[in-house]
């Protein structure tokens, strides 16, 4: 004779209400975030079942999210009590989105001082995989100058801010931007590997990085990495305007200018190291 397993009240009424399978992806991840934030400083570290009535979910569903985030560090289980507290991972994220924060406060100082240096448009800027995106931004006091918009976004390898950041990416990391190939933005984009990797070389020899009508017509850039107490480059700073005043001449006297900018932003995050700025010829 067959036993059936029986199934508690909660268990039933989850069955009963199951979404579609896409839906119950959307609400799996819905449900994680939820979980997350059901620690408090007060309470942090809850058992399985605190969770599921705090969450409105069966214990089953707690139990099967919260292995889930275990597995990815972002939660761990207390062996003796079984309750669970936020992970390491968590810790990292925010010390990720904290070092930006960082750098947003430090950089307001910065562009300010290089628009009054250069007289031309300055920018914060960070990597999201294959795009740059813009954070703050001073403008030029001038009529005709660099339109951009917080919040946008630029492709990497066309920008000078991209390059200034992808410069300092594994390889790996490059070779999956290009995968599908790079995109032409302009008629002067880089859209080889080859000439992208070259390009790059060339940014960590002399410490910034160029936009020569890549991104657009009649606008040229020049862009240096940030670099956080531990080494890593967390941001770009730049300046860009118009190629009638931006002229290679003019781009060649703003660099060290901007290398400067974002050396002492970097100072100011705790970065100590010091690297001879090798100028090259801007041709």
């Amino acid at each position: 004779m067959e036993h059936k397993s029986k199934l508690s009240v909660e268990e039933k009424l989850a069955l009963a209400a199951k979404p579609p399978k896409s839906s119950s992806r959307l609400s799996s991840v819905a449900n994680s975030i939820r979980l997350l934030k059901a620690f408090t400083d007060d309470e942090y570290e809850l058992g399985v079942s605190s969770l599921a009535k705090r969450l409105g979910l069966a214990k089953s569903t707690v139990h099967r999210l919260a292995s889930t985030l275990i597995k990815d560090d972002m939660l761990e289980q207390d062996r003796e009590t079984g309750k669970y507290r936020l992970g390491l991972a968590l810790f990292e994220l925010g010390a990720r989105v904290r070092r930006k924060m960082n750098v947003f406060n430090e950089a307001q100082f910065a562009l300010k001082d290089l628009v009054e240096k250069t007289g031309e448009t300055a920018h914060l800027t960070v990597l999201d995989h294959a795009s740059v995106l813009f954070l703050y931004k001073v403008e030029s006091r001038q009529a005709i100058r660099m339109k951009s918009v917080l919040g946008a976004r630029v492709p990497a390898h066309s920008s000078a801010d991209g390059k200034a950041l992808l410069a300092y990416q594994t390889i790996e990391m490059i070779q999956s931007i290009a995968v599908g190939g790079l995109a032409a933005i302009t008629q002067k984009t880089i859209v080889d590997l080859k000439m992208l990797l070259a390009d790059l070389a060339q940014v960590r020899a002399r410490g910034y990085a160029l936009d020569d009508e890549e991104t657009e017509i009649g606008l040229r850039a020049i862009a240096a990495p940030i670099r956080d107490n531990s080494g890593e480059v967390v941001a770009a700073i730049s300046v860009a305007g118009p190629i009638q005043r931006m002229t290679k001449k003019v781009v060649l006297s703003h660099a060290p200018k901007v290398v400067a900018a974002a050396d002492a932003i970097s100072t100011r995050l705790g970065y100590s190291s010091r690297h001879a700025l090798r100028l090259q010829r801007f041709a």
